[in-house]
C-alpha cells in the first residue's frame, strides 16, 4: 500500500431515511356498509449502519464518498398494509475504526470485530394508520399519524491500526529497513528523517505457516505528545498495538537516554501504554564487531534490567530470528 492510499482520517456527512406516513384509508367493499378505517402503518425510515471488515485495512474509500443517505419508509396502505421500510445504508470500515461525533468529538463506539455492525443513525418510525385510533365513540377516525423524520450528522472515523507489534523508535532508527527485512511490505527507505509518513503494515511468517502482523509507525521526537514532529499524529496507532518493540541504533549517543524519552512521550500520550509488552532492539549493529557489541551489552545490563533487550542487523540478518522468536514469545504469553 502507497502513502497516498493511507487514509486514517475522514469526516463523513449521514442522514437516515424518514419514516413513512400512516395511512388515513376508510375500506370501500360492494355490500360491505360501513367497512370502517383500515389504514395501515407507515414503514420505517432506513438505518446507517457501520459495519467491520477484515479485509480493509485503510479508510480510502472514504475519499470518494463522504455522503451516505439511507431510505425513506414507504407510506401505509389500504387493507392493513404496512409501507416498505426504507433501504437501510452500510459503511463498511476496517477493524480498529473509532467513530466520533464530529461536532463534540465524543467516542460513539469503536469496531474491533469482522461483520461487527453498530446502528450510528437510526431511521425515523413509521406513523400509525387510522386503524389504530377506532374507538367505540370514533368508529370512522378520518387521520393517521404522519412519520418522524430521520436525522443527519457529520461524524468522524479515525483509524487505529490493529497490529500484533508495533516498531517504536526515533526517525532514522531503522524501522522501515527493519519491517522490510521480516516481511514482504516494501515501505519507502532513505537516509533523511520523516522517511515514512504514513504507518506501514506486513506480515511477519514465522515456523510452523504462524504469522503475526507488524506496524512500521512514522518516527517520534520529543515533545510528540505535545504536538511535536510527525509522531504525535499516529501515536494513537501505538495504542492498538500488542507488543512494542522499541528501536534504538547503535550508533546513538546514549541508548539508555532515547529509550527513556520515547517512553516518557508514551506515558504523556496514555499512560496505558506502558502496561504493553516491552522489547528493545539495538539497530544497525553490522557496524559494529562481536567485541564491542560484548562491551555495550555489559554496559547495558544496568540500565535495561526490567526489560529484554537484543542486537540486531537488518542489513546482515543478525538476530533477526531471535527477534521473531522472542515476539512471538511476548505475543503468545
Amino acid at each position: 500500500m502507497t502513502e497516498g492510499n493511507f487514509v486514517d482520517y475522514v469526516k463523513v456527512h449521514i442522514s437516515s431515511g424518514n419514516g413513512g406516513k400512516g395511512s388515513a384509508h376508510l375500506h370501500r367493499e360492494k355490500y360491505v356498509a360501513k367497512g370502517g378505517p383500515d389504514g395501515g402503518d407507515g414503514g420505517r425510515g432506513g438505518h446507517v449502519i457501520v459495519r467491520g471488515n477484515k479485509n480493509l485495512w485503510t479508510l480510502y474509500h472514504f475519499k470518494f464518498q463522504k455522503h451516505f443517505k439511507a431510505g425513506h419508509g414507504e407510506h401505509g396502505g389500504k387493507s392493513r398494509s404496512t409501507g416498505a421500510d426504507g433501504t437501510d445504508v452500510y459503511m463498511e470500515v476496517p477493524l480498529g475504526t473509532v467513530v466520533r461525533d464530529t461536532e463534540t468529538n465524543k467516542i460513539l463506539f469503536e469496531i474491533t470485530e469482522d461483520q461487527e455492525e453498530k446502528i450510528i443513525l437510526e431511521g425515523g418510525m413509521g406513523g400509525r394508520g387510522n386503524w389504530h385510533f377506532r374507538t367505540a365513540t370514533n368508529q370512522t377516525p378520518r387521520y393517521a399519524q404522519p412519520g418522524i423524520p430521520g436525522q443527519d450528522t457529520q461524524v468522524t472515523l479515525e483509524l487505529k491500526v490493529l497490529a500484533d507489534v508495533g516498531l517504536v523508535g526515533f526517525p532514522n532508527a531503522g524501522k522501515s529497513t527493519l519491517l522490510a527485512a521480516m516481511t514482504s511490505a516494501k515501505p519507502k527507505i532513505a537516509d533523511y528523517e520523516f522517511t515514512t509518513l504514513k504507518p506501514n503494515l506486513g506480515i511477519v511468517e514465522y515456523r510452523d505457516f504462524k504469522s503475526f502482523v507488524m506496524a512500521d509507525i512514522p518516527g517520534i521526537i520529543e515533545g510528540a505528545a505535545e504536538g511535536k514532529g510527525l509522531g504525535h499524529y499516529f501515536l494513537r496507532h501505538i495504542e492498538r498495538n500488542a507488543t512494542l518493540l522499541f528501536l534504538i541504533p547503535a550508533d546513538s549517543k546514549d541508548i539508555s537516554q532515547e529509550y527513556n524519552i520515547l517512553l516518557g512521550e508514551l506515558e504523556r500520550y496514555n499512560p496505558e501504554l506502558l502496561d504493553k509488552n516491552r522489547l528493545v532492539a539495538i539497530s544497525k549493529c553490522d557496524m559494529l564487531d562481536a567485541e564491542l557489541i560484548e562491551e555495550m551489552n555489559e554496559d547495558m545490563k544496568e540500565d535495561f534490567k526490567d526489560v529484554p533487550y537484543l542486537f540486531i542487523s537488518s542489513v546482515s540478518g543478525l538476530g533477526v530470528q531471535e527477534l521473531k522468536d522472542r515476539l512471538w514469545t511476548l505475543l503468545n504469553e
